[in-house]
């Protein structure tokens, strides 16, 4: 039989059922017959289709509404455009494939889709009706689909029916050519150009090999296989976003969930989830936007079309230019800032569109607003609908910002005329005459000579012009249009008149080459007149002056500073910086005078697309060479504004502001010419390209990091918003003193305790607390001194009483809940402090045996240091002994955190017990050794381990004794060795030490060397796609107590390992099989959750494995129960992918630290400690208790006098 009559035959047969897939057999077969015009694509589709998607949504197109729960033949989510035919049509690959399939197909307006079934809501493939050429017949009862790319073939039941196709097709294709609709649609965009559509890229759709190129544009989600089809239009299928929503799923993925099929879709990066995620929810927002105002305001026809590059049924508006913009111009608008353009949707800002705002609209609009705006556009500088984003940019700055094409006022430059105009104009009806006077410099706040109705809003108001109000209140803070500098080729006015955009009387100093750091007497200034004009500022001897003393240009401004109040001879000053080195120093007693200045220079030099900055209240703003993330070869140019202890800051290569949190910096430090300023997930250089203003910014961001003041939110914090000095102390007495008696309750010396807590205040980000340096009543005291002299207190003045007033209630249940009432209330940094140090001392109380401070013996102590009381209120210390004994349940602490802590106190409790048995250790401490490169003698290092040190900190620790200096491409780690298996396993870098010591054997040892297969592993995992490995291995199971397992030798299995499990096979899995299936075959014979797998390298010798390049692998699960297996590969090469992939999906991707610390803590043994009085625990009942907290209080050694 020939191919043909296959064909044929299986025409003829029923249709298999299958899972429901976007993908099936036909489009792996047109797949292969589309391999040679694809192989040039690095992102050519090769998985076995999308037949994966069944496990988080529909399993079958039977099933389909089953699962979605919607009533059964509902045929899409949204259908907004009606169906114009729809049948079955047999389909092949268009290389000529004789192999045919039944698709179900339908032509709408817009799109000709197949599906698998009538049932289906999702196609397997689109092609947009305005990429159709033409229709042609090629034999009986088939035709083809032709476009300017590819060629589809279909074939009907008979020939009527495929020339009823035919017909219905080319009448669509000639209808757009026709009536002149070949509109660009949100996919067939100019060559290169991505601008149509609000986010598009390549994601990970859950379980496939693959990554699909995905496109959010408007109120739909587009799915393509590959960037090519997308340029080509032809894609997969496409999601209604109003039945859509966007739900986080972990670090990478989000699944975006519809009634009929989850999509589960993982990026690259945090940082690229979160765009593609909030780019899905603004597709959600539009797609159930109302279109109610956009009716209206489309009623007036020239509305109808964006007013600035033409496009049909803009949604968008600038509510106080009174124009409806397209959504590709609105982007461009927003980048002008908001004292231009206020950029708004006619849809969903829906509490914006007031009646009057929309009557604005139908007044003003399109037509009258280009009267005056674009009244001298030429054409050649004319935008139209497919223009690119550069293009739009430049015209819109050229038609709002500098007023390039406007309508120009015959009284424009006379600002008094001007003025009188207005207030004469908002009186009537005349909105076109009002819009020309305000953006020709009209002041909307001028007074207007009548103190009843003293502006021109409050004229408007008593003349009953509602409209005029509307649009004099929208533009009350907007910025005139001026002249950009620039040739005079570049610039077609129809008048040339110079822009004032301010001016007013300023003392002045000198200019100066240094900073100011001593405070200027008002002897120093001298009176100027001073002009802002066309980006140039002049200062003039006096106001009757033509030619100026000096001027400053814009572009040589790098830094504008705004000095606090009274910092020189006037109340308010300010500072300029420029590019030759000079600064200047001007000044007025006028507060409100200078920051308009301020706001007009500073809008003046700081680029448009950092506009954003000029929002906060900044008191130094300006733009600094920086080096930052993983390029850190060339320095860019970056803008930013300083306030109070935040950096803003604007990079070159980012479309937004980002914020730096300068109190929460890890490390701030000066190298070379650098600052350099490190976060938890990045390391941010500032480079000093003019010495003056980067020494004011050096000094300025100091200051701002520091310490600066006497509360709590005034301190440098930790990520967790706890005060560093709070953190230091806990830190320190967790790793030296939980085990020491009297710890608390014992003063330290106070002249030690007053220096610590002046280092710790001036900068405690800076001060490393060491053993032998610092003893463990200093610290102790140190902090409880902290509390005491905290300004308003660790629970705040303002409830300070309720929470002593909870004390009191009797009732469990209800003191309880009112104690985490008012935890919830409290201000962040101080919630996150008291739980930091109630969670220490429930630590500290569980050492009570061995410190002697139990829960009751701990509120004595604190209860009038948290309260700053004079300790005659006993209820202070009834709140503190409330919040130790019932933290778990107050802090809401889960399980997993619990089970967290008590695992570091068990870990401390057996290595005191441990120290304590062989009397070489102080209380807190645990000694152990660990060796350089191999385990000898020679290369022993005693090293004292706390319990919060990383093995990359031990390493460092290591390093540092030896004085080994870490190179580039050197990768040291700490390894844990097993002698008796003969294996090895490097420790991650953030890995705790104390419980890996706790569980060592006689016969392991920790050893710091180089990991030099590291860098292999890194390039494997930076070049790989996907987080999973499958492949062959030989297996071998350790026999356990009982027998059970493989006896001897090594057998060929095969595995599969993701992020979340290794699974064994009997047999080699094919791809389609080691894709999620229902069936029971495809189960593994074996499966093990990672997080409970610890892998070592290397195998004992005595089993004899087939190769060297091995592993040993132990497992325990939740009940404790242990198996031990080896795997072993064929090629060092294997051996390291599989090493690195194990690495990479245990760790969450984190295999090794992007930057080493650049802070390597030394510890050096502790001394004895001072004062080793015994401590007399303090019981009885609640009389005997007021009275020892009163006596403690007076004095601390009243109590101890009689021992």
């Amino acid at each position: 039989m020939s191919d043909k009559d296959d064909a044929e035959t299986m025409r003829g047969r029923p249709r298999p059922e299958r899972v429901n897939s976007l993908f099936s057999e036909d489009e792996l077969i047109e797949d292969y017959y589309d391999q040679p015009s694809a192989a040039n694509d690095s992102s050519y589709w090769n998985d076995y289709g999308l037949s994966t998607l069944q496990s988080s949504g529909t399993v079958s197109s039977r099933s389909s509404s089953m699962h979605s729960g919607s009533p059964e033949g509902l045929d899409a989510p949204a259908q907004l455009l009606p169906i114009i035919k729809a049948g079955w049509l047999d389909k092949n690959p268009p290389q000529g494939s004789y192999i045919y399939q039944k698709r179900w197909v339908k032509l709408d307006a817009d799109y000709l889709r197949y599906f698998d079934s009538e049932k289906d809501t999702y196609s397997k493939r689109f092609i947009p009706v305005t990429s159709i050429a033409r229709v042609a017949s090629i034999g009986d009862q088939k035709f083809e689909v032709i476009t300017n790319n590819r060629t589809f073939a279909f074939r009907a039941e008979s020939d009527a029916d495929r020339n009823e196709w035919m017909r219905t097709l080319q009448q669509m294709v000639d209808e757009r050519k026709f009536k002149g609709l070949n509109r660009i649609s949100l996919f067939q965009l100019a060559t290169g150009t991505l601008d149509s559509v609000d986010k598009c890229g390549l994601l990970e759709l859950r379980g496939f090999k693959n990554k699909l190129y995905v496109v959010v544009a408007g109120d739909k989600v587009f799915l393509y296989k590959n960037a090519e089809d997308y340029r080509q239009g032809i894609g997969i299928t496409y999601i209604e976003m109003n039945v859509g929503n966007v739900k986080d799923v972990d670090r990478r993925g989000f699944d975006l969930t519809t009634p009929y099929r989850i999509f589960s879709f993982s990026a690259d990066s945090d940082q690229e989830k979160d765009e593609w995620v909030e780019a899905m929810q603004q597709s959600i927002a539009e797609a159930l936007s109302n279109s109610e105002v956009a009716e209206k305001i489309w009623s007036v026809e020239a509305n109808r079309f964006c007013a600035d590059c033409g496009s049909p049924k803009p949604d968008w508006a600038s509510v106080n230019l009174c124009v409806v913009i397209c959504k590709r111009c609105a982007g461009e608008h927003r980048g002008l800032g908001p004292s231009i353009t206020k950029v708004r949707s006619l849809k969903m800002d829906r509490k914006v569109w007031t009646e009057e705002l929309i009557e604005l609209f139908c007044e003003v609009g399109n037509c009258v607003a280009n009267q005056f705006w674009a009244a001298n556009v030429p054409p050649s500088e004319a935008i139209h609908t497919a223009s690119r984003s550069q293009e739009r940019r430049h015209f819109l700055v050229a038609k709002y910002k500098e007023g390039k094409y406007r309508r120009y006022h015959p009284l424009f430059g006379n600002q008094e005329e001007l003025n009188k105009a207005l207030c004469a104009t908002v009186t009537t009806s005349d909105l076109a005459e009002t819009q020309s006077l305000v953006f020709c410099g009209a002041e909307v706040s001028c007074f207007s000579g009548e103190p009843n109705f003293p502006n021109p809003i409050a004229l408007a108001e008593q003349a009953g012009q509602k409209l005029q109000m509307e649009f004099l209140l929208h533009n009350k803070n907007s910025e005139i249009p001026r002249v950009e500098a620039g040739s005079s080729e570049e610039k077609h006015y129809s008048v040339i008149l110079p822009s004032v955009t301010h001016n007013g009387f300023l003392f002045k100093t000198p200019s100066m080459a240094k900073l100011v750091h001593e405070r200027k007497s008002r002897e120093e200034f001298s009176r100027r007149w001073c002009t802002l004009n066309d980006s140039i500022f002049s200062y003039y001897e006096n106001d009757r002056n033509a030619v100026p003393n000096g001027e400053i240009k814009m572009e040589e401004i790098v830094c504008l500073v705004n000095n606090p109040p009274d910092a020189h001879g006037f109340e308010s000053t300010f500072e300029v910086y420029i590019e030759s080195e000079r600064l200047y120093l001007f000044g007025l007693d006028k507060l409100e005078a200078i920051r308009k200045w301020v706001k007009s220079i500073a809008k003046s030099f700081v680029h448009p697309r950092a506009d954003e900055l000029l929002s906060h209240d900044f008191e130094r703003i300006g733009r600094l060479q920086y080096k930052g993330g993983l390029n850190l070869e060339r320095a860019k140019e970056g803008w930013f504004a300083l306030t109070q202890s935040t950096l803003y800051a604007f990079f070159e290569d980012s479309d937004k502001e980002e914020a730096l949190h300068l109190k929460k910096l890890q490390e701030l430090s000066i190298q070379g010419d650098s600052l350099v300023l490190v976060e938890r997930r990045r390391t941010l250089y500032i480079q000093g390209e003019r010495k003056l203003d980067f020494l004011g910014w050096v000094a300025a961001i100091q200051k701002a990091a520091g310490s600066s003041g006497d509360t709590l939110s005034e301190q440098q914090l930790t990520e967790l918003d706890i005060p560093v000095i709070v953190d230091r102390c806990i830190d320190y007495i967790t790793q030296c003193g939980l085990t020491s008696e009297g710890i608390y309750r014992k003063s330290g010396q106070n002249s030690k305790t007053t220096s610590l807590l002046e280092m710790l205040r001036k900068d405690a980000r800076r001060v490393r607390l060491k053993e032998g340096e610092h003893q463990v009543d200093d610290v102790s005291n140190t902090l409880k001194r902290f509390f005491r002299d905290l300004g308003d207190g660790l629970f705040t003045k303002e409830f300070c009483q309720d929470w002593l007033k909870a004390a009191a209630i009797e009732d469990e249940e209800e003191k309880i809940s009112q104690y985490r009432r008012l935890l919830s209330i409290l201000p962040v940094v101080n919630r996150a402090t008291v739980k930091a140090l109630i969670n220490h001392l429930y630590r500290v109380q569980y050492f009570s045996d061995m410190n002697q401070m139990n829960t009751h013996n701990l509120a004595i102590v604190f209860g009038p240091t948290l309260f700053q009381t004079d300790g005659k209120d006993y209820k202070a210390g009834r709140v503190v002994e409330d919040l130790i004994s019932h933290y778990v349940v107050i802090f809401s602490v889960d399980k997993q955190e619990m089970r967290k802590q008590q695992d570091e106190i068990t870990a401390i409790i057996k290595m005191r017990i441990a120290g304590s048995s062989s009397g070489t250790q102080q209380a807190g401490d645990f000694i152990c050794t660990v060796y350089l490169e191999e385990k000898k003698t020679e290369a022993e290092q005693h090293i004292k381990i706390p319990a919060t040190m990383t093995a990359e900190e031990l390493t460092f620790e290591i390093l540092d004794r030896r004085k080994i200096v870490m190179k580039e491409k050197e990768y040291w780690s700490c390894f844990e060795v097993n002698e008796r298996e003969e294996a090895e396993r490097p420790l991650h870098y953030s890995e705790k030490v104390l419980p890996i010591l706790h569980d060592l054997g006689t016969d392991s040892f920790l050893v710091v060397k180089k990991q030099l297969s590291m860098e292999n592993m890194l390039i494997y995992l930076a070049s790989r796609v996907g987080d999973s490995k499958h492949g062959m291995m030989k297996f071998r199971e350790e026999r356990n107590l009982l027998g059970l397992g493989l006896s001897t030798g090594f057998h060929d299995r095969y595995f599969i390992l993701n992020h979340s499990c290794l699974r064994l096979y009997k047999e080699v899995r094919t791809l389609k099989q080691r894709m999620p299936a229902v069936e029971n075959s495809h189960r593994p014979e074996k499966e093990w959750p990672v997080k409970n797998l610890k892998v070592y390298l290397g195998i004992k010798k005595k089993l004899r494995p087939p190769s060297c390049w091995g592993f040993t692998v132990f497992y325990e699960n939740e009940k404790h129960e242990k198996q031990q297996w080896y795997l072993c590969c064929d090629t060092q090469m294997e051996l390291r992918e599989w090493f690195a992939t194990f690495l990479h999906v245990q760790n969450g991707g984190n295999v090794w630290p992007s930057e080493s610390s650049k802070v390597r803590a030394s510890r050096t043994q502790q001394d004895s400690r001072l004062g080793n009085i015994s401590l007399i625990p303090l019981r009885g009942n609640e009389n005997e208790m007021r009275n020892s907290v009163a006596a403690f209080a007076a004095d601390p050694l009243t109590l101890l006098r009689n021992v």
